[in-house]
């Protein structure tokens, strides 16, 4: 995946069984906004195309259930690749890992993950090498998913070339407007937040969380 500094005009999200709402919705939201003034188009990319639920294993008593609109088999070329995090991202299937490794070295632009997206990310090898954060509330937990990573405690969010990861669930509305302000200029992510009501995060690199659930940084396991 070339570094590619060209505005993306086709995103994807990655729902699996399990995801995380907010996960999908906060990035999804930014992306709408940026669609009021630029041409682009977004694809919900799954399995099958079954709804796909938040629920996971008696975790939730309440979900939602979204409607893909391509399958791994018939995905649109993309230029990002949104990957949220949930509870059914620690137990992937391997559909799901090789379609990850088939799709993010053909994307024309980024690779985005939410929480522990990353942590999926990393179980395919994608993160070999890569410097990342994750969800900090289950650091330990996703952080072994990726033993040849760096991760990065304090990090609200990382951009390691063209794979931009970030921390827990509402960190991917940061992410996603650090990218559109990298990719489309700062007034245009200023003006998403300011549509969204939503206080950005001041810096990439102080989360609040990192303390708040003692993480410290780990680094790759030597081979």
């Amino acid at each position: 995946m070339a570094l590619n500094t060209t505005p993306p005009k086709r995103f994807g999200i990655l729902l699996y069984p399990g995801f995380e709402a907010l996960d999908a919705f906060g990035p999804m939201e930014v992306v709408n906004d940026l669609s009021r003034e630029h041409d682009i188009t977004l694809s919900v990319i799954a399995a099958s195309r079954d709804p796909v639920s938040t629920l996971w294993k008696g975790v939730h008593k309440v979900g939602q259930s979204v409607m893909p609109t391509h399958t791994f088999a018939d995905d649109p070329e993309l230029d990002v690749l949104l990957i949220p995090g949930g509870w059914g991202g620690f137990e992937s299937d391997a559909a799901t890992r090789d379609y990850i490794r088939q799709v993010v070295p053909k994307l024309g632009s980024s690779l985005i993950t939410v929480c522990n997206g990353s942590a999926l990310v990393a179980q395919t090898g994608i993160l070999d090498g890569k410097t990342a954060t994750t969800n900090k509330a289950y650091w330990k937990e996703c952080t072994a998913s990726g033993p040849k990573t760096s991760w990065v405690a304090k990090a609200r969010w990382v951009r390691d070339g063209n794979i931009w990861t970030s921390s827990g669930v509402s960190a991917g509305i940061d992410v996603t407007l650090a990218f559109v302000a990298t990719y489309f200029g700062e007034d245009v992510a200023t003006s998403i937040a300011n549509n969204m009501e939503f206080s950005r995060a001041p810096s990439s690199t102080d989360d609040p969380f990192a303390s708040l659930y003692k993480c410290q940084d780990v680094p790759p396991v030597s081979s």
